[in-house]
């Protein structure tokens, strides 16, 4: 892996990321079989474990090392730190519930945003030891060399990965509209309780799209770069401009996402669907 320019923008962030995303996924990767505890997390069914907590104080411990003016929003513990126009969104293990099952899927991400605009982001796949990183303006860059994002063949029907927040109940009419449309109008829709990885997969142009419904703050930024970097454009689920954030509610994550060729298809399916949550 070549090691990242300190000259360029955000090269000392980003070196300082990658080290700590891929001290966490060694961790998560050699205990994957011996999670410890699993606790419930919040009244919907999300849960946290052992290895969430010791992923979290890995990265906590690196970016506060090394920018303690900067403020952090992570997964488990919540904001830290006084106000700053830069902020770290920390997701330490993308996928909880997939690994308190025994799935290996999950990922753990990083993310640099300033002025609520993300400018830097570290994905970090540790069963494949896989790292995808983007700085804005840059491009995509996997295991630190540059990538361009295959096309997809052309298919008759779409796949595209699919996340809604945890506060979302599962009877959420407006979610399970959206639902429905995708999954008659589309090939495969893919839950992977896991969106860092669905963006991965859009990045490297495994997948068509991803289409959200009130996203998670933390994770969504640093997966969107990625995206952004490889050409996908976002719009709102009427197919408005949409800009990605971390700030405001999660109602306001209401996206889809997919390349030029791509996105009329997909939105499509979502226009008109009635799927915009009360703000």
């Amino acid at each position: 892996m070549s090691r990242p320019d300190e000259f360029e923008p955000h090269g000392r962030e980003l070196r300082i990321a990658l080290a700590a995303a891929q001290e966490a996924g060694d961790l998560l990767r050699s205990r994957f079989h011996d999670i410890g505890a699993v606790h419930p997390k919040g009244h919907d069914g999300d849960v946290v474990t052992e290895l969430d907590l010791a992923s979290e104080r890995i990265i906590l411990d690196r970016l506060r090392t090394a920018f303690p003016q900067d403020r952090i929003l992570s997964e488990e513990a919540g904001p830290i730190g006084g106000p700053s126009s830069r902020t770290w969104l920390v997701d330490p293990l993308d996928g909880s519930n997939n690994v308190a099952i025994g799935l290996p899927v999950y990922a753990v991400g990083i993310g640099l945003c300033v002025d609520d605009a993300p400018e830097m982001g570290v994905v970090h796949e540790p069963h494949t030891g896989t790292t995808w990183h983007a700085r804005l303006g840059s491009g995509l860059f996997r295991n630190g060399q540059p990538l361009s994002a295959r096309p997809r063949a052309s298919e008759p029907r779409l796949v595209v990965a699919w996340t809604q927040g945890h506060a979302v109940p599962k009877d959420d009419a407006l979610a399970a509209d959206l639902r429905r449309r995708l999954d008659g109008l589309t090939h495969r829709v893919l839950p992977l309780w896991a969106p860092l990885l669905g963006w991965a997969m859009l990045a490297r142009g495994s997948i068509d799209g991803f289409v959200g419904y009130c996203a998670e703050a933390v994770d969504f930024p640093p997966g969107a770069l990625l995206a952004t970097e490889a050409g996908v454009q976002f719009r709102t689920l009427e197919g408005e401009e949409f800009r990605v954030g971390f700030a405001g509610p999660d109602s306001t994550r209401c996206f889809v996402a997919g390349r030029p060729e791509a996105l009329g298809r997909l939105l499509e399916v979502t226009r008109g669907s009635a799927a915009q949550p009360a703000r």
